[in-house]
């Protein structure tokens, strides 16, 4: 009797640890991640810089796809409501935040795609020409229970 009696207390202290912690669960989990940039076309560049992102970029971009280090990638236009805002959104998801350490396998598949380092680097110079980036941000999506 003593035992039974010892084994329904510890089954009720199970009970209530178990729902002590289910109450302090978070109500989400954590979802992809991406990155926002924002850019700043400079004027009669729109239609050039568009041909880039049509070009060179979107290759990177489906490379990296096909390769898993990125999950999507979207472009967007947006109405600037001064001079100094951007008019165009660029956005790369991630899986998680670890995918984005995997800088090594990142440059080995933009290697591939658009060349040796000297040259990528040439070229995001000559875009400077065409935009001008006004920064970014990193965010995550979080998925509601």
């Amino acid at each position: 009797m003593k035992r039974i009696s010892m084994l329904v207390v510890s089954l009720l202290m199970l009970v209530a640890l178990g729902t002590a912690f289910a109450q302090d669960a978070k109500p989400y989990k954590d979802g992809p991640v991406t990155r926002v940039n924002f850019v700043k076309v400079k004027p009669g560049q729109f239609n050039n810089y568009i041909k880039y992102l049509d070009g060179p970029y979107k290759a990177n971009m489906e490379a990296m796809k096909k390769a898993g280090l990125i999950t999507g990638y979207a472009v967007y236009e947006t109405e600037a409501r001064s001079p100094h805002d951007a008019d165009l959104i660029l956005t790369t998801t991630f899986a998680n935040m670890a995918a984005l350490d995997r800088n090594d396998e990142a440059d080995a598949v933009a290697a591939k795609v658009l060349g040796a380092r000297d040259a990528r680097d040439k070229a995001a110079a000559d875009r400077e020409s065409m935009r001008e980036l006004l920064g970014g941000q990193l965010t995550r999506e979080l998925i509601l229970k």
